[in-house]
């Protein structure tokens, strides 16, 4: 029997992210960036205009922060201890939405705040992805964790038989998200690790239901 396998995603799970870009685009470049829940391009407009950007110029500014800013990201409360807990019995892999060529930075950044795990990268909804690692580690039983509804209304399309854990670990926009155990596409929605944890031994470990 193999062991069990947690597929996690990084930012907004185990990362601190947006609160840095934030942070980021208001020191650096001039814009401001409202956690309110608005469409991404329209949460950041320019403060010297009040425009909004473009969805081109939003995504520049986030390609910009993952190739110059990961230093600044800092881990949600709990998050290393929880994964350390779980890869005691468990195989942990990262499922992350960045290009291919950030993958190694990834790993060297998730190793200085000591998660040492593989390292997927992908870009779109992570179905497939998730059933290509699945394929590959042929686990007894599976769970993913990811912040975004739309990467668990892929998952339970892809790989239904695989357990999902809807968490967003920003105060600052977890009332905003768009939950996935309510759209009927996760298992349950925790969005902090001190309750996170026990859920995922048991759903790794614990009895079938």
């Amino acid at each position: 029997m193999n062991r069990p396998l947690l597929i996690s995603d990084c930012d907004e799970v185990l990362l601190h992210m947006v609160r840095h870009f934030r942070d980021w685009l208001d020191e650096e470049h001039g814009v401001d960036f409202t956690l309110k829940g608005q469409p991404f391009a329209q949460s950041m407009t320019r403060r010297e205009t009040g425009e909004y950007l473009t969805q081109d110029d939003a995504f520049h500014y986030l390609n910009l922060f993952f190739d110059t800013e990961m230093p600044r990201q800092t881990a949600i409360a709990g998050a290393v201890n929880a994964i350390s807990e779980l890869q005691r019995d468990a195989d942990v892999v990262i499922l992350t939405n960045l290009g291919d060529m950030r993958n190694e930075a990834r790993v060297k950044q998730l190793r200085e705040h000591g998660i040492d795990a593989p390292v997927f990268t992908n870009q779109g909804p992570k179905g497939e992805a998730l059933k290509r690692i699945f394929n590959e580690y042929q686990p007894d039983r599976a769970v993913f964790v990811d912040d975004l509804a739309i990467h668990h209304a892929s998952a339970a399309e892809a790989l239904p038989q695989i357990g999902r854990l809807h968490f967003c670990g920003e105060p600052s926009i977890a009332p905003y998200v768009p939950c996935a155990l309510e759209a009927g596409d996760a298992d349950a929605r925790i969005d902090n690790w001190a309750e996170a944890l026990p859920w995922l031994l048991d759903n790794l470990h614990g009895e079938r239901k």
